[in-house]
Order: C-alpha cells, then sequence, then structure tokens
C-alpha cells in the first residue's frame, strides 16, 4: 500500500535513539519528509541547514541545554510549530513548555497515532485554506489600520510590514478580532483557540497574551487593544477597519 504524501518536512529531536528512529519510521511511512537530532548542537546545525514545516523536540536533552531552552532559541528567531515531547508528565512543565512558545505538547509513552493527529492538527491550522486557482477573495480583517489576513495567515502592522505570529498567537489574535468587544474567559478562549487538545491553565492563556500584547501594543503595560477584564477574561478593544 502506497504511503500519503506529505509536503511536510519535520525534524526529530530526542536523545534516545530509538525514540527517534521510531518516529522517523513512523512519519516516513505516513509520507513525510523526516530528519533527526540527538541534541541542542546537531539541532542548531540541522536549522541551519534546512527549513522544516515542524520540530518534535523532547524535554530532557544531554548537553546541559534542555528543551525549554532550545524551544526558547527556536521561537526566538522562528514561527516553526513546536511539538514538546517528554517524559516528564509534570503540570509545572508543561505550562512553561507552552509560555515560551510551544504548539502542544506530549508526554511519554505516547501513541504514535495521538501524535500524529495532533500534528496535523498543528500543520492544519498553520495552513492557508486551499482556494479556487483563478480567484478567491482573501478574508481580510482590518483593525486601527492594521490588516490581518486570515486567508494567508498573515499579519501587517500600519506601515505594512509583516509581523510574524506563531501558530498560537495567530489563532488568538483572530479570535479576538472575530469576537471583537466581546469578554472572553480563558476557557472560552481556550474552547475557540485550540479545541481543548491542550489543558486550560490560566497561565498558559495569559502568558500567550503577554507575547501577543508585545507585538501590536504600542505600550504592551497599558494595552489599547486586548485588555483584561478583572476575574473574568480579556475583551478586544480596537476599531474595526
Amino acid at each position: 500500500m502506497t504511503a500519503p504524501q506529505h509536503d511536510a518536512h519535520l525534524l526529530v529531536v530526542d536523545d534516545d535513539p530509538r525514540i527517534r528512529q521510531m518516529l522517523t519510521r513512523y512519519f516516513e511511512d505516513e509520507g513525510y519528509t523526516v530528519s533527526s537530532a540527538a541534541d541542542g548542537t546537531e539541532m542548531r546545525v540541522r536549522l541551519r541547514q534546512q527549513n522544516f514545516d515542524a520540530v518534535l523536540l523532547d524535554l530532557v536533552l544531554p548537553g546541559g541545554t534542555d528543551g525549554l531552552d532550545l524551544a526558547r532559541e527556536i521561537r526566538a528567531q522562528s514561527d516553526v510549530p513546536i511539538m514538546m515531547l517528554t517524559g516528564r508528565d509534570d503540570v509545572v512543565d508543561r505550562i512553561v513548555g507552552l509560555e515560551v512558545g510551544a504548539d502542544d505538547y506530549i508526554a511519554k509513552p505516547f501513541h504514535l497515532r495521538e501524535v500524529h493527529a495532533r500534528l496535523k492538527s498543528i500543520l492544519r491550522r498553520r495552513q492557508p485554506p486551499a482556494r479556487d486557482a483563478e480567484a478567491a477573495s482573501e478574508e481580510i480583517i482590518g483593525f486601527e489600520d492594521w490588516k490581518l489576513n486570515l486567508s494567508r495567515r498573515q499579519l501587517l502592522d500600519p506601515e505594512g510590514t509583516e509581523i510574524e505570529l506563531t501558530t498560537g498567537e495567530f489563532d488568538m489574535l483572530t479570535t479576538f478580532v472575530r469576537h471583537a468587544g466581546r469578554v472572553l474567559t480563558r476557557d472560552v478562549l481556550m474552547d475557540l483557540t485550540r479545541g481543548r487538545n491542550l489543558e486550560a491553565f490560566d497561565r498558559t492563556i495569559d502568558a500567550q497574551i503577554v507575547r501577543l500584547r508585545r507585538k501590536i501594543e504600542t505600550d504592551p503595560k497599558k494595552p489599547q487593544f486586548i485588555k483584561a477584564v478583572r476575574g473574568v477574561g480579556y475583551v478586544f478593544t480596537a476599531r474595526l477597519d
């Protein structure tokens, strides 16, 4: 039986050769292109050499640099989706992993089909929807001279410069724009942005909003677009164009 073909190129970063081999074989059988790295040093080399569509990153790695540090490095220079894989099923680790910009977090031992399902969800959210080749109008929502292109998954500032957003940040901003003026609780935000694929942690939502504010607010400490409603949640107050 011929494996389905995918355009996605994955990078698996794990110090356990058995897990690297297992993930590589599974995803290659599913039609993906897969590269691997045993530690942070190899990961950095791979990332300099090629572009990847997603990184499957172990939390505990040798060499004094753990997966959280590496996730921060990746996120500082790229919005490539990151799925953290770890044997440490600790709530604090999950929260911190999501706070540094990971798109998902799954504990070992895991089922390969679940990893694949979560990966497809991440990649699907990242890609623009299929459009008619001849002409399909782009869905663009403007607010305060900013342009949010939902079809291309792009955010342009008032000067026309593209602002890079992670998958989670883009989904969060889209949710706010589509529900402008409505107070959204953290639970509602989790439902609307991730469909509860992840546990709803207040700190996770708060941290993502802090990162988003840094990218769209003139003064993140005195936000004009995304405002907190004490004891309830958040509201998007920007004027829609």
